[in-house]
């Protein structure tokens, strides 16, 4: 996706309509908008995930008011206001313009609102616009490019993106990130493969004889059985997530309790702690069973060093180790019929039967030397057996230590919720029987979950052992073999795109991990290594003394983490792409639209994440205020800069202080007098001829 163009009219602060054309050459791909606080930034980050996705962000206040008061003051009663939004972009060759309106109706008291609408139309190869097809819907062409769950990485506050690593719904993001590599084609083919397979075994039962019908019975009783519970963990997946979101409000509302704010916020940082600390203890398990994996060993090898150790002493005994003679050098005394005395050693000679005697006792030198290069192995493995043991021992001591920890945070937790039960407000004794009746539904669901999980395993055995048997049914009939080989074709095509998937997945994160470290060790300075587990859970490690060991990131790198993270899903799928590994359209193309990037970074955070931003993506849209801009962010981003526009702030404020910005030698307003007793905000587009 390449944004194009950005048209507004009467969309929150902004009166009448503006319009916004981005750059999008590769080497001058950089779009900036300068604006004040309170000037419109955030709304006008909003614009984009409004008109896409009808999302909007934590930063953007009440939400439900779109239409501009202006607009609204000015209509007569029982007129309509419209506000709309359009976004022009460009996919995959083809130019799109989507348009989301909403409109409300002035009354005596007020305003009544309707329910949006949004319409899409593209550019056809004559040049005409043109409707999308009736059996094409906006939303769905437009989850096909950016899936809306993962709009949050390319429409971003960026004051608040420290939080997109540490999101709960790391399931949706995993599988969001996959459809950006076109596994959807995969799925379709998988699901076409199944009914396929399902048809030609329907037909063999039609033709086969009981004992085939009665396995094809079963097996396709245990597939439905396997859809059912697949059904349900979804279910449970969209229940638990809206629970977790119920927690979040119920958690909200305490904390603006000035009452129990302190207790809430105990809370939060005592929930915070539990989840480091929980990382931690995988991390030390997954260390134990490494190390166990491939150094266990060791320890049952004492014995058989001291048998080892045992035939050495005796052959050292016998004179063999170290060999005072050489079986070569007797064999060659022998072949020359010499003895080094002069005595002739020919054949039926007593000389020749005593010389050939020190055969048995001389040693061979190839056998001398393996002996005392595996008896120097054996040292190194008693040795490795020491480490080993003390690092079993460091681990399972963190281990016991978290667990400790675990324990005192659950009742430091319980102490607060039992509080905030015996609370004399009311108000606040629902909210915490409210976040008890979450935490009992969580409890539950997750329980179900994973008895869903063992019987979903169960079935997937049955069927295939069911399968197994089927197949080494004797056939004799030729259309019995003939459906069987058919089955046989499409369960062996099954089985090689599911492969095939899992494959492009591992591949994909461990690529998107390296890259991660990559970006994270160009800005950060901080010996850290991130890591990106099989569910897309992101996390800082740093080695203490050989034990990885998960980082509390401070809020500054979090944010350099989820702008790396943001980078590296954009620089993978861009390589895949273009390399033909995506199964798809062409997804090379990402834009990045930020809202304030800087704000919690140091001045050399600042230059790293500046110098970074123009690589990050193909085309950057920065929205920042004077403050964020000037300095080194502005020197190492401005010979990247195709478009420049400054939002500014009319305010009836009397008395008002106003405000100027210099762009290319021009001055252009940030704040001045309203003309009239609105406040609104103008987009004005900087001349970079003047």
């Amino acid at each position: 996706m390449k944004l194009l163009s950005l048209k507004l009219s009467n969309f929150r602060p902004f009166f009448g309509e503006h319009r916004l054309m981005f750059a999008k050459s590769h080497d001058r791909n950089i779009t900036v908008i300068h604006g004040n606080n309170g000037a419109g930034k955030t709304a006008l980050l909003n614009a984009f995930t409004w008109a896409l996705y009808e999302k909007f962000t934590a930063a953007l206040s009440s939400p439900e008011y779109l239409v501009n008061r202006r607009a609204i003051a000015e209509a007569k009663v029982g007129k309509t206001v419209d506000c709309w939004v359009e976004v022009g972009f460009e996919h995959d060759g083809k130019q799109y313009r989507l348009k989301r309106s909403c409109e409300v109706r002035k009354t005596k008291n007020g305003v009544e609102g309707s329910r949006n609408e949004l319409f899409m139309q593209f550019c056809g190869d004559d040049g005409r616009w043109l409707s999308l097809p009736s059996s094409q819907k906006p939303e769905d062409v437009i989850v096909r490019i950016l899936p809306k769950s993962l709009h949050q990485y390319f429409f971003f506050d960026g004051e608040r993106i420290e939080q997109i690593w540490r999101s709960d719904k790391r399931p949706e993001i995993a599988e969001a990130t996959k459809k950006l590599l076109g596994v959807e084609s995969i799925d379709r083919a998988l699901k076409h493969l199944n009914q396929a397979r399902r048809t030609l075994e329907e037909e063999l039962g039609g033709i086969g004889d009981a004992e085939t019908k009665q396995l094809l019975s079963q097996k396709k009783q245990s597939e439905q059985d396997v859809e059912q519970i697949h059904a349900r963990l979804s279910e449970i997946d969209r229940e638990l997530s809206a629970q977790t979101q119920l927690k979040q409000q119920y958690t909200q509302c305490l904390l603006e309790l000035s009452e129990v704010e302190q207790f809430q916020r105990q809370r939060d940082l005592l929930r915070e702690q539990e989840r480091e600390l929980r990382d931690r203890l995988q991390e030390c398990k997954k260390t134990l069973k490494r190390a166990i994996s491939t150094r266990g060993y060791t320890v049952f090898l004492p014995p058989i060093a001291e048998q080892f150790r045992a035939i050495i002493k005796e052959r050292e005994q016998r004179g063999e180790l170290p060999a005072d003679i050489k079986q070569t050098f007797v064999e060659d005394l022998l072949d020359r019929q010499r003895c080094i005395c002069g005595a002739e050693l020919h054949e039926g000679t007593t000389h020749r039967e005593a010389v050939k005697a020190w055969l048995q006792k001389a040693g061979l030198a190839e056998v001398e030397a393996a002996t005392y290069r595996v008896d120097a192995q054996v040292n190194e493995l008693e040795r490795q057996t020491e480490d080993f043991w003390r690092e079993v021992d460091r681990a399972q001591a963190t281990i016991l230590q978290t667990k400790q920890r675990l324990a005192q945070i659950d009742q430091e937790l319980d102490t607060i919720s039992e509080q905030l039960r015996q609370s004399p407000r009311e108000d606040i004794r629902q909210l915490q029987q409210r976040l008890d009746a979450v935490d009992q539904k969580v409890e539950g669901l997750t329980l179900e979950k994973g008895q869903c999980q063992e019987k979903q395993a169960r079935r997937e055995a049955d069927v295939k052992q069911l399968a197994k048997q089927i197949k080494d049914r004797k056939l004799n009939q030729g259309k019995q073999r003939l459906a069987q080989r058919r089955i046989d074709a499409a369960q062996d095509a099954i089985d090689r795109l599911k492969q095939l998937k899992a494959n492009q997945d591992v591949l994909f994160r461990e690529q998107l991990e390296e890259q991660i470290s990559k970006l994270y060790a160009e800005i950060s300075f901080k010996p850290y290594v991130p890591r990106l587990s099989d569910k897309y859970e992101l996390s800082l490690i740093e080695d203490m003394e050989g034990q990885d060991s998960i980082v509390g990131a401070s809020t500054g790198e979090n944010q350099i983490l989820s702008l790396a993270f943001i980078g590296s899903i954009i620089e993978r799928v861009r390589e895949w792409s273009q390399a033909g590994l995506i199964m798809g359209p062409d997804s090379s193309t990402f834009p990045i639209v930020m809202d304030s990037p800087f704000g919690s970074l140091d001045e050399i955070y600042r230059r790293q994440v500046a110098k970074l931003l123009p690589a990050l993506a193909d085309q950057v849209i920065v929205m920042a205020t004077q403050t964020q801009w000037r300095g080194e962010v502005e020197e190492e981003m401005l010979s990247r800069i195709g478009k420049v526009y400054v939002l500014t702030y009319n305010s009836p404020k009397p008395d008002l202080e106003t405000d100027d910005i210099d762009c290319f030698g021009q001055r252009y307003p940030l704040v001045r007098q309203s003309p009239n007793e609105f406040e609104y905000t103008e987009i004005l587009e900087v001349s970079r001829n003047g």
